[in-house]
This record gives C-alpha cells, sequence and structure tokens, in this order.
C-alpha cells in the first residue's frame, strides 16, 4: 500500500509547479462543475463532497467548485462547513483524488468556495491503436 499523501493547506501545494497553483489561486484555471453545500447538514456535505469528487474524477473533470458559504454567524462565528472541507479533502479517500485546493477569487465566492485542483485518473489499460507515428 502507497503511503498517503501528505496534507494540503489551502493555497499551496507540494509536487506542483508554481505558475499552475498560481493559476488556480488566481481563478485563472475555469472551474468545470461545481457543488453547493449550503443548506446541508455535516453528514450530508461529506457525503455529498466524497461522492461528487469521486463523480468528477472519473469524468476526466480537473478543476472543481466547492461552495461553502462564509458562514459568518450574528456573533461572528465561523461555519461549520467552511472550517470542515478542507479537513475533508485531506481526509482519504479524498485526499488522493486532488492535487491542490485553494480559496476561490471574488467573482466565484472568495472564502466562501474552493477551487480544487483533482488528479487525473491513471489508467493500467496499455493504449489502444498503433504507437509509432507514420511518415
Amino acid at each position: 500500500m502507497p503511503p498517503s499523501p501528505s496534507p494540503l493547506a489551502p493555497g499551496s501545494a507540494a509536487g506542483l509547479d508554481q505558475r499552475t497553483l498560481l493559476r488556480l489561486k488566481r481563478g485563472l484555471l475555469r472551474p468545470q462543475t461545481q457543488i453547493d453545500l449550503h443548506r446541508m447538514t455535516q453528514g450530508e456535505a461529506h457525503a455529498a463532497l466524497g461522492g461528487f469528487l469521486a463523480r468528477a474524477q472519473q469524468a476526466g473533470r480537473r478543476c472543481v467548485l466547492v461552495i461553502t458559504g462564509k458562514g459568518y454567524g450574528s456573533d461572528g462565528a465561523v461555519g461549520v462547513l467552511k472550517t470542515n472541507v478542507p479537513r475533508w479533502l485531506n481526509e482519504q479517500p479524498n485526499r488522493e483524488r486532488i492535487l491542490a485546493f485553494a480559496f476561490a477569487a471574488s467573482q466565484d465566492g472568495g472564502e466562501g468556495a474552493l477551487y480544487v485542483l483533482l488528479r487525473r485518473l491513471r489508467t493500467s489499460e496499455p493504449p489502444v491503436g498503433p504507437t509509432s507515428r507514420r511518415r
């Protein structure tokens, strides 16, 4: 069994080139799909997030948007989903699907949303068709 990847923090990624990470943080890698976790309970949101990430990766999506909401309460408390989603992204099996994540740019929700960069699925099947080029 391969070792688990190290935990990620918003806006940082070991092994990802700085240009790609900067493009993710600035919203230049446009999300191909999104999920809105507003008004879900913690349990509903946790299950929905895991299923969403699995389906998006299976469909070949690379960048997705996870909307948590800013969740500021009247007493200044930070929302439960805004706090827990980064932790859930670091839990297995989600962590193995993810290269990086960062808070969204203001046009996509700012700190109330996260861009998530997914790993490409690697297939173990050999490519179909000829392997050499015609001249």
